[in-house]
């Protein structure tokens, strides 16, 4: 009996340990995603304003961005690169590696430099190794912790999800398709808590949602477009992933890391004079979007589309090659959105199909987003997230598992899964 009694107390005194450290993390994994997410969309709209006005700054910016990036990576962070959410995938595989504490600003630095000064990614999977590193960090100091490093690191990234797309539902998804890919106690324990926290931080800021919309309805006779819209997202998602590997691959045979970098920021200025709307993650373009959704069809919005569903994937690969900070999060969501038009304006233009172009922009977003991941459920809920709005479960429910599986047909890795040194 007196076992039983201290088995107990041991069990409670070690899930009251978890508990606490999960608050911990949960608060700090999220308060660093609204931080940096705040920030970044501040400077990000003003160095936009700018570039606008003058284009001779979407040269400058870029370089500028870029170069210090360079910089502090060669002196600050001691050489070390980025490696985005492979860097979380090496620590999970390996046992006595851990993420190291210099992740944190690393992450958060570059990841707001590349964006604010125009690189043409997003802060999200910066957020998600910082978040991550967090998790670690805690692991490493709570060792009666030791054995749960995985638990921790996917607590931290599911506050971050949570916090940047207001959807507590995604960020344990996100943990569970993407990173750990298995369930058990402390998994559900920590998650849940950490995303709490996380969501009360979000209520009592007061965050907004990141895309205002309004969704009415949906009709049935649309699936068979949401199916050919699923397709093309998979397609579209293939092209994402080979482009960011090629440039990767073609950057890497550059020798000098400095020569990488302006090639690159040159590269970049190029493409935001020829389309400005792909400046830093793209969303602001998406809220024009949303702003003004029926577009009445002509060439010169057939090329203004199809241009930028183009040149979206290269900008965002040579962004990633030339040493900015990121992932095809943004990208994704940006690239769905502007399929999503094209699909409904050419079915309403050719077709007299008469569907609604906002429910194919948002369907796009988390059709392309669920293809680049592979991630269909993460997709579902996080675009539900955004728009804060549940109307199109079930045509995005569809739309992202056909995606998915288009994708994985075609190429049946993502940037993360794909290794561009396979051990020999």
């Amino acid at each position: 009996m007196n076992e039983l009694i201290l088995s107990i107390k041991k069990q409670y005194q070690l899930l009251k340990k978890v508990v606490l450290v999960a608050v911990l993390i949960g608060f700090l994994a999220s308060f660093l995603a609204i931080s940096l997410k705040r920030v970044t969309e501040h400077y990000e709209a003003l160095l936009f304003l700018k570039a606008v006005n003058q284009y001779i700054y979407f040269f400058l910016f870029p370089i500028i961005g870029l170069t210090i990036i360079y910089f502090l990576r060669k002196y600050l962070f001691r050489n070390k690169q980025n490696k985005g959410i492979t860097e979380i995938f090496d620590s999970i595989a390996t046992p006595n590696k851990k993420l190291p504490l210099y992740k944190i600003p690393s992450h958060f630095i570059n990841g707001l430099l590349t964006v604010v000064f125009g690189g043409a990614t997003g802060i999200e999977v910066s957020t998600v190794v910082a978040s991550a590193t967090i998790g670690s960090v805690a692991q490493q100091k709570a060792g009666f912790l030791h054995q749960h490093k995985t638990e921790l690191i996917a607590a931290g990234v599911a506050a971050g999800i949570t916090a940047l797309f207001s959807s507590p539902v995604a960020g344990i998804l996100f943990a569970l398709e993407v990173i750990t890919r298995k369930v058990n106690k402390i998994f559900l324990i920590t998650t849940i808590i950490a995303v709490s926290v996380a969501s009360g931080l979000i209520y009592f800021l007061e965050e907004p949602t990141l895309f205002a919309v309004q969704i009415t309805t949906w009709h049935w006779y649309a699936i068979p477009y949401f199916i050919g819209l699923g397709v093309l997202a998979g397609l579209n998602s293939v092209f994402l992933t080979k482009s960011v590997l090629f440039f990767k691959t073609q950057f890497a045979k550059i020798k000098h890391p400095f020569y990488k970098t302006w090639i690159g920021a040159l590269l970049i200025g190029v493409i935001l004079c020829i389309f400005p709307m792909l400046f830093g993650d793209g969303y602001h373009g998406v809220k024009e979007l949303f702003a003004h959704p029926n577009i009445n069809f002509t060439w010169a919005f057939l090329i203004s589309i199809s241009g930028i569903l183009l040149l979206k994937p290269i900008i965002t690969s040579v962004t990633l090659a030339a040493g900015g900070d990121g992932g095809v999060f943004a990208p994704s969501i940006v690239i769905g959105a502007f399929l999503g038009l094209l699909v409904a304006t050419l079915l309403n233009t050719f077709f007299n199909a008469d569907v609604i172009p906002v429910n194919f922009i948002v369907i796009g977003m988390a059709a392309l987003l669920s293809a680049s991941i592979h991630a269909p459920f993460t997709a579902l809920f996080l675009v539900c997230g955004i728009t804060n709005d549940y109307t199109l479960f079930f045509p995005i429910l569809i739309t992202c598992l056909i995606s998915k599986y288009t994708a994985k047909y075609l190429f049946p890795h993502t940037v993360y899964s794909y290794s561009l040194n396979p051990a020999k």
